[in-house]
Order: structure tokens, then C-alpha cells, then sequence
């Protein structure tokens, strides 16, 4: 018998990129604690999440698109047929054009800033109406959000807006699915070295910062994560939901930082 927190359980993996993502961090947790797993991909991505998944055997692939209503229903009603029921989601999906990472956000143009939107926040509305209904003993469903959601960052701009607006919806969608037993959280990671990290300028700088301010002395790792996301999947979070959890090292409780010459 599988033996760890999420023993004997199914769950979804949104937002696996590639093997230095949080999703595929979460997703290698979430089994080595016994549970089964499904992922997604884009149609773009799909040879790059599929060599991925061998690597965990019995995992299940599948194309769904969040931004699309439709493959949204049709990823769900395929777990459905396969499971039955699920236990859990993870929401890992996040996108801003580069040109507004780099610009002044004022200078945000309207259609980017309803794709970011869309992309990074929407999207967790759509999940969830889609999979509530497969979670008939309860579930839960973990949201990857950034500090930058909650205090101005450099060069985060447009994804800063959309991440508290995720950070929103899980709050909402925490008090719409409770009755079912379902809880909805997020996880505020630290800065990290990740594919879609590389597009906000200045990261090394943004690392550097946080180590040196953070209580902990050292950045946040996709280990780090990945551990504080299965312990919200699991029943030792039994009592939270529509939290916020910050797994950063600490630095988000820091004011000013002097320095020795100071």
C-alpha cells in the first residue's frame, strides 16, 4: 500500500513547462508522497510534457488549453471518465507579453493586459467550475502566486496586477466550494531560477536582494514549494483555505534592511 501525505490519491498538475518548473516540482512531490497524477499540455508543448511524465510511470497527459472554455470541460470530463473523482488540482499557469516586463506598466496596452488576466487569473475560475464537480469527498486546489501581487516590484508590472487578482479569486472561490469541503489556497513563492522567470529583467539582481534580506539567508527553492504545496493538498491542512501562504524564506515579513556601514 502507498504509504505519504497524499496516499491513495488522484489529482491534477496545471502548467508542467519543462523540468525546472514549480508545476514539475509539485508534480514529482505530489507522487513521491503517493499520489497519481494527470498534466496538461499546450499543443506546442506536448512532446516536451509527455517525456516529462515517462519519467513518472502511470501518469496520465492531456491537452487542455486554460484559456479555452471548451478543452477545459473536455481535459475534466476525460479525468471523470478515467478516475471517477479527483482530490486535488494544482494551478501553476501564468503568462505576460515580455515587452511588458520591460516598459513601464502605464504603458501596458489593454489587449495584454486582458491575456494576462485571462491567462493567470481567469483561468483558475474555469478549473475550478470544471473540477468542483469531481471532488465528491472534498478537495483541495493550491494557486502559484509572487509577492509582486501584493507590493510593487521592478519590472513585474502587468503579472504584479494579475496575480493579485488570482490571489482574489482564490479568496472567492474559497468561500464558493468550502460547503463541498473543498478548500482553494495559494502559494507566494520566492523569486526563482525558472524559464519563465528569465523574462523579468533584472532577476539575478531580484535573487540577490532576496538572500541577502530574507531571515533564512538564501533564496526559496522549487523543493521548498513544491513541500509547502503537497502539505495544502494534504489533510494536515484540513482547516485552511483562502490563504495566502508565503514560502519565501521569510523576506515578505521584513520592512527596511540596514546595512553594517548604515
Amino acid at each position: 500500500m502507498a504509504e505519504g501525505l497524499l496516499a491513495g490519491k488522484r489529482g491534477v498538475v496545471l502548467g508542467v513547462a519543462n523540468d525546472k518548473s514549480i508545476a514539475w516540482a509539485c508534480a514529482q512531490e505530489c507522487v513521491a508522497q503517493g499520489a497519481e497524477i494527470a498534466l496538461n499540455y499546450l499543443g506546442p508543448l506536448e512532446k516536451r510534457v509527455r517525456a516529462l511524465a515517462e519519467k513518472i510511470p502511470g501518469t496520465t497527459v492531456l491537452e487542455c488549453d486554460v484559456t479555452e472554455d471548451e478543452q477545459i470541460e473536455a481535459f475534466f470530463a476525460q479525468l471523470k471518465e478515467q478516475w471517477g473523482k479527483i482530490d486535488f488540482v494544482i494551478h501553476s499557469v501564468a503568462f505576460a507579453e515580455r515587452e511588458d516586463l520591460k516598459n513601464p506598466f502605464i504603458q501596458t496596452p489593454r489587449k495584454n493586459f486582458a491575456t494576462a488576466m485571462d491567462v493567470s487569473a481567469y483561468s483558475l475560475v474555469g478549473v475550478c467550475r470544471e473540477a468542483a464537480p469531481l471532488m465528491t469527498e472534498g478537495g483541495s486546489i493550491v494557486a502559484m502566486t509572487y509577492y509582486g501581487a501584493e507590493k510593487v516590484l521592478p519590472n513585474y508590472n502587468v503579472m504584479g496586477v494579475a496575480k493579485a487578482a488570482l490571489e482574489a479569486c482564490c479568496r472567492y472561490l474559497a468561500s464558493d466550494l468550502g460547503a463541498q469541503g473543498i478548500r482553494v489556497n495559494c502559494v507566494s513563492a520566492g523569486p526563482l531560477r525558472t524559464l519563465s522567470a528569465s523574462a523579468i529583467a533584472g532577476m539575478r539582481k531580484m535573487l540577490k536582494a532576496n538572500a541577502d534580506t530574507a531571515p533564512l539567508r538564501r533564496n526559496t527553492t522549487v523543493d521548498d514549494v513544491a513541500k509547502s504545496t503537497v502539505y495544502l493538498l494534504s489533510d494536515m491542512s484540513s482547516g485552511v483555505t483562502g490563504e495566502t501562504h508565503h514560502v519565501d524564506c521569510g523576506y515578505n515579513i521584513m520592512g527596511l534592511t540596514l546595512t553594517e556601514e548604515a
